[in-house]
């Protein structure tokens, strides 16, 4: 787990700038950002013995007033043993998840311009449906999660966003419920839209 975390590290770090530069201003062509933006990431549970780590895509439509962002993303990835030696990866498993995210509490901001980078903490709430082949946990093939997720951001407005999200999640399924941690790294590319001249 922790080549892959590193793994996105190093990709965030390189997609940074070319993200910033996505987009020309309005007076240099004809794109500029839009509300609309593409999500990606690493998602994995916590915990000992078997966990799922997996990576993420989707569609981020962001607000202006209220909910922040509302997303709707898919996950692929496998069930991985983390209490063995080497690692042991059994089976795969889907999912589709249905997201909200909170405003940004705004703690510090990089630039000196109106319209720098903020930095600050968010929350978003997560309804996920699972399936999966060959699964090693106690679940079924089909189940449930609903996940309370406080989140290190930086990123406001329209421009890239990128976070730490950490937090409680639990699966729902026919037997008891089950609580484990998620840990994810996650980034936003906004849309560019095409500016309309009369």
């Amino acid at each position: 787990m922790q080549r892959s975390w590193a793994s996105l590290l190093v990709a965030l770090s390189v997609l940074t700038p070319a993200l910033g530069a996505q987009t020309q201003s309005p007076a240099e062509g004809a794109k500029t950002r839009g509300p609309n933006a593409i999500g990606f990431g690493l998602v994995a549970t916590l915990g000992a013995n078997w966990q799922i780590e997996s990576g993420e895509i989707g569609y981020v439509r962001r607000r202006s007033h209220g909910i922040a962002a509302i997303g709707l993303a898919g996950r692929l990835g496998t069930f991985v043993n983390e209490s063995a030696m080497m690692g042991a990866n059994q089976g795969v498993v889907f999912s589709a998840t249905l997201s909200a995210r909170t405003a940004m509490r705004s703690i510090a901001q990089l630039g000196a311009d109106e319209r720098g980078t903020g930095i600050g903490f968010d929350l978003t709430f997560e309804l996920t449906g699972y399936t999966a082949a060959r699964s090693p946990l106690a679940l079924g093939s089909h189940w449930a999660a609903v996940s309370v997720l406080p989140a290190f951001s930086i990123g406001s407005g329209d421009s890239p966003h990128f976070a730490i999200v950490i937090g409680p999640t639990v699966f729902l399924h026919s037997g008891k419920p089950l609580m484990r941690g998620l840990l994810a790294f996650r980034g936003e590319a906004p849309l560019a839209r095409r500016e309309r001249h009369p």
